[in-house]
């Protein structure tokens, strides 16, 4: 069983990547981002061993800082409405 500090910083990064996934300006990238986190959240919910719980949230860690460049990046250059939006 994970231990409660380490399932309250799972749920907390989960959290900020949905959220920083949520602020690209193109609704594609948005949406793949969305669906990968999602995704990565699910395939990886039933590690148990501690080791391998604290190299996810490093992962997950890195991987928020690489989602936040990339939506300020996205954001200094207008995107184009799409039919979806």
């Amino acid at each position: 069983m994970m231990a409660a500090s380490s399932r309250s910083q799972v749920i907390s990064l989960y959290k900020a990547m949905v959220k920083a996934s949520s602020r690209f300006p193109s609704y594609n990238y948005r949406t793949y981002a969305l669906r990968r986190v999602r995704d990565a959240f699910r395939a990886n919910g039933k590690v148990e061993d501690p080791r391998a719980v604290e190299k996810l949230l490093e992962e997950g860690q890195q991987m928020l800082a690489l989602i936040q460049r990339q939506v300020s990046i996205g954001q200094m250059y207008g995107a184009q409405r799409t039919v979806v939006e």
